[in-house]
């Protein structure tokens, strides 16, 4: 089987899988009220200027302050272009943007004085608020057509290098560097190889006509407001991932369906035919059996076909993946179990890193292994499983202890993130006060309460299992609170308190 675009499109949400082989790779959601904003163009007010950190928090209108790096500042431009300059060989861009905030990059000028209190500017979302941080925005405004990415602020042309044909990257370099205008620049995509002139003069075209309508509005408007809205997400999977690779596309709404056959028929005409409407009664995701699938990528722990398994823990700062033997116990010795183990752990780990859109810090615990040549192994078989990925990311070697530690590119929240929230219950943490630990807290507070306040009675009104527990096990302890303090304690169980909630009335 090949490469299909599976679309679940309804008027609250739209779902996008993207299925190689039979299996489901990537996931894609957008929901009216959440849509996503990586790309939007706003118009904001610069609200604090941060010395320390050299960044600044702009008001772009949105519920938190977004987070502006000196290195995205449009004033601070001939340092932009100078760390372009020295990357071109080396960092030419791995996907269709340059990344600003180099590691190495030291401004020529503090943000202190590139922006005041007060200041407006044209920014861009770059990356979506993720957890608790606000939106990560540059002024570097970039517009992605479908062979290139304008950005009319940079003078420079890149070419992405997943283009590895030398001639071919200098025959797109040529017709860009002709063709474009002064001051302006342009990322020359993936797709774009191959491709003609016209093909590209007509996206120039377009993209040059869209910017000039930005830059209307943008004398137009008072900030914060928004100047420009990108594509929707069937529009940009549409843009971004639908190559001649793809063999087939299957939507299920209708008018989603003609908004594809117009674009490719436009773009990619020899893939109009691939396009497919789904009409059947039984839900699309539930014929193409994905949402057990994604129902999986929701759980913590993922089993392994020999038995063993994985636990994937995805925190604030980092995630923790903990490869296991579970059920495997192997056929010939420990080491060779344990390298099977470790090897397969490896390709769910890559499968789940991408599916589930786990960005940031990871840290992989594999199962110790004795042997170099097995730590060797299992490493360059994740480096080999990781290179289907788009996102970018870095490893570093296994240490003694079996920890991979590695990177991932993060642009939006994981799927977990997006489709989970914490648990009110234990507020998050994925465990709660055992019932022993209740009952030992209320016979403290019962001392603190009983010491200070006259009365001959106390009642405490708590959780039923609870309640069980001071009324069995835990009975000694409140009779020898009653004949210390010479009260009577009554324990009244409350159906609907929280297993940690209690409280202590005395009269």
């Amino acid at each position: 089987m090949g490469v299909e675009l599976v679309i679940n499109a309804a008027s609250h949400e739209t779902r996008i899988a993207l299925i190689e082989n039979g299996t489901i790779a990537e996931l894609y959601i957008e929901r009216s009220r959440e849509r996503g904003i990586v790309g939007n163009i706003y118009k904001g007010r610069v609200i604090r200027v941060l010395p320390g950190m050299q960044a600044a928090f702009v008001d772009i209108g949105l519920e938190k302050a977004a987070f502006l790096y000196v290195a995205d500042v449009f004033d601070a431009i001939e340092e932009y272009e100078s760390l372009l300059d020295e990357g071109k060989k080396e960092h030419e861009p791995s996907g269709e943007r340059p990344e600003s905030a180099h590691p190495d990059y030291k401004p020529l000028h503090p943000i202190e004085e590139l922006l005041q209190e007060g200041q407006e500017l044209l920014v861009q979302i770059s990356k979506e608020p993720i957890g608790t941080k606000g939106a990560r925005i540059t002024s570097h405004i970039s517009l992605p057509g479908r062979h290139l990415v304008y950005m009319p602020t940079v003078d420079h042309v890149g070419i992405s290098r997943r283009i590895e044909d030398e001639v071919e990257r200098e025959r797109l370099r040529e017709i860009v560097d002709r063709l474009k205008q002064s001051g302006s620049g342009y990322i020359v995509r993936t797709v774009s190889e191959g491709k003609s002139e016209e093909d590209l003069l007509s996206d120039m075209q377009y993209l040059s006509t869209l910017w000039a309508e930005i830059a209307k509005r943008k004398d137009k408007a008072s900030a914060p407001s928004l100047i420009h809205s990108d594509l929707d997400v069937v529009q940009k999977v549409v843009r971004d991932i639908v190559t001649e690779q793809v063999d087939k596309i299957i939507v299920d709404s209708k008018p989603d369906f003609d908004r594809i056959v117009q674009f490719i028929s436009t773009f990619m005409p020899k893939m109009k035919y691939s396009i497919e409407l789904y009409d059947d009664e039984e839900p699309i995701f539930d014929h193409f059996g994905l949402e057990v699938e994604i129902s999986r990528a929701l759980g913590r722990k993922v089993w392994l076909k020999s038995g063993g398994y994985i636990i994937i823990e995805q925190t604030e700062a980092l995630t923790a993946i903990d490869v296991n033997t579970g059920r495997f116990v192997g056929k010939h010795n420990l080491e060779d179990t344990i390298l099977k183990t470790n090897l397969e752990a490896v390709k769910e780990i890559a499968y789940q890193l991408r599916l589930r859109n786990i960005g940031g810090i990871i840290i992989i615990d594999f199962i110790d292994m004795e042997k170099e040549v097995n730590r060797d192994k299992v490493f360059a078989a994740l480096e080999e499983a990781l290179k289907g990925d788009k996102s970018k990311s870095n490893i570093l070697k296994i240490s003694e202890l079996g920890l991979v530690e590695m990177t991932r590119k993060r642009v939006r929240e994981s799927i977990g993130r997006m489709m989970c929230e914490p648990c009110p219950y234990c507020e998050g943490r994925g465990y709660i006060k055992s019932k022993i630990t209740v009952c030992h807290e209320i016979f403290r507070e019962l001392r603190r309460e009983m010491l200070d306040i006259k009365g001959t009675k106390a009642t405490v009104s708590v959780h039923p299992q609870v309640a069980d527990l001071l009324y069995d096990e835990e009975r000694r302890g409140l009779e020898e609170l009653e004949k210390r303090f010479k009260k009577r304690i009554t324990v009244r169980a409350k159906p609907g308190f929280h297993q940690e909630q209690f409280e202590i009335l005395i009269n």
